[in-house]
């Protein structure tokens, strides 16, 4: 009976080695023996109380385990919306750069004759960048000829140049798409209207 209380007190107290306890703390050992040889129950409730322990214990590691796999999906769910962020910028660059070089050749063409103003007479063609539902830029549009764009189902499409001609319009359209502007594409107007692409095609290619 006594070694299985000895046993069983290793047990409690992690296999401490009695070789490696100093003269004094020996003695407190054997003092603590001593004392549940004579309280067996105190002794069963210590090892209940620390089997309870050891449980909590693998509890909390088991949800700092989930916490950590959490926490890493959202700091792979912000690397993912950093990388869409910049891509966005990148592409506004882009657009920023296409209308100020559209600007810059209109501005560049001999000055001999009056300029007509871009009347949306006819068939005109605009190349679309985008549909964006939470950006409005419609505070542009009024001084900005080259750069407009209109509201419809939620969204805002926005367009850049004025041509008569549609090769001229779709060449546009490779530039912007060589400078990074995936989604540009030529859109038609017809006495300022927008059309299908088909109902001026005939008369234009």
């Amino acid at each position: 009976m006594k070694k299985l209380v000895l046993v069983s007190l290793l047990l409690v107290f992690g296999f401490t080695s009695i070789a490696q306890l100093s003269k004094q703390e020996k003695k407190e050992w054997k003092s603590k023996y001593k004392a549940y040889k004579k309280d067996l129950e105190g002794f069963k409730i210590l090892v209940e109380e620390n089997g309870a322990l050891k449980g909590q214990l693998s509890n909390a590691k088991n949800q700092l385990n989930e916490t950590k796999a959490k926490l890493s999906d959202k700091d792979a769910r912000i690397s993912d919306l950093q990388d869409e962020n910049a891509r966005m910028k990148s592409q506004v660059a882009a657009a920023n750069a296409a209308a100020q070089e559209a600007k810059n050749a209109l501005s560049s063409k001999p000055t001999g004759a009056e300029p007509s103003p871009m009347s949306m007479d006819g068939v005109v063609f605009k190349v679309q960048v985008g549909a964006f539902a939470k950006k409005d830029m419609a505070s542009f549009f009024d001084n900005n000829p080259m750069f407009s764009g209109e509201n419809e189902e939620g969204l805002q499409k926005i367009t850049l140049g004025f041509f008569r001609d549609y090769w001229e319009a779709d060449t546009f359209k490779k530039h912007l798409r060589e400078m990074g502007v995936k989604d540009a594409w030529v859109v038609p107007y017809k006495d300022g209207q927008r059309v299908a692409i088909k109902d001026v095609l005939e008369g234009v290619i």
